[in-house]
């Protein structure tokens, strides 16, 4: 039994991989967190994004959206130039965007992990992936949940993106068959 290759030997990647990636996460701030991570991510890859996670939990205080909503022109120029993140105007622009919308559906007394997670009914799906060419890029469920948070506002959530969440936060375990956590997270 061997972890999935795609941590390959990056230490911090495989203790990713290990600690977090498909565990169940249900919890609202950890999956704004994540959704907002991943569309930071478009276009680059994950472990990069991953390496900056730190600063990023510390310039977007902590991903508090009440915080984040308040955002004005000064902080996104100081955003723009910390080199400690990804400095993407149109990202950094949709995380304020995406915490506005956030606290919309929890104003309407929705809760974010419900929202999401009704995507697929509460529960993890557990695929039987043999390859990484056998994992799909995206879902029915992860373009029904993209159309969702589009409708609602949220930016940078496109059904890849949305799949890579979704894949991330446990409620797919796409864990190769042949990785022990795939067994440990079904």
């Amino acid at each position: 039994m061997e972890r999935c290759p795609w941590c390959g030997e990056d230490p911090l990647y495989q203790h990713y991989h290990d600690h977090e990636w498909g565990v169940p996460d249900y919890d609202d701030r950890s999956l704004f967190e994540c959704l907002n991570l991943e569309g930071a991510q478009a276009g680059l890859s994950w472990i990069t994004v991953l390496r900056k996670r730190d600063r990023y939990r510390e310039v977007f205080d902590g991903f508090d959206a009440q915080r984040i909503v308040g955002y004005d022109d000064a902080k996104v120029a100081e955003l723009l130039a910390d080199p400690g993140i990804i400095r993407n105007r149109l990202k950094v622009r949709a995380t304020i965007g995406n915490a506005r919308a956030y606290l919309e559906l929890r104003e309407e007394g929705r809760n974010f992990s419900d929202f999401l997670w009704d995507f697929v009914d509460g529960s993890p799906q557990i695929n039987h992936y043999a390859t990484l060419k056998d994992v799909p890029a995206a879902t029915p469920e992860a373009e029904a949940m993209s159309k969702a948070l589009k409708k609602r506002g949220f930016k940078f959530v496109g059904p890849t993106i949305v799949y890579a969440f979704m894949q991330a936060t446990g409620m797919v375990n796409d864990h190769l068959v042949s990785c022990p956590r795939h067994r440990e997270l079904s």
